[in-house]
């Protein structure tokens, strides 16, 4: 399916307060999240390199021990197998990329 309407798939929140809704291409997982002030994700790593764009609010991120405030327009870049979090400052919606899949999602 070359089109995807992500305002029609379902959302599911998979931590309080991340709301998100998902597809796959190819190689890649496409993440919509919707967020809300305050929640977080905890530190964690996995073996797939993401990009973390943030479209409305800000997010405090860390990737490897450095944290630093991203608002809209801002990408993070995490590399595969590096620790980080997320805390979500205000209300907001970013959009994540992982490569190469992330079939759990």
């Amino acid at each position: 399916m070359p089109f995807i309407d992500t305002n029609q798939l379902p959302q599911h929140e998979r931590r309080p307060g991340w709301r998100g809704r998902y597809f796959h291409s190819p190689s890649l997982t496409f993440a919509h999240w919707d967020f809300t002030a305050g929640s977080d994700i905890h530190e964690h790593q996995h073996e797939q390199e993401e990009v973390w764009e943030v479209i409305e609010g800000e997010l405090e991120v860390t990737i490897a021990g450095e944290t630093q405030v991203a608002g809209p327009g801002m990408a993070a870049i995490v590399p595969a197998n590096t620790p980080h979090s997320v805390v979500a400052r205000t209300d907001g919606r970013a959009i994540v990329i992982d490569y190469p899949l992330r079939t759990e999602f």
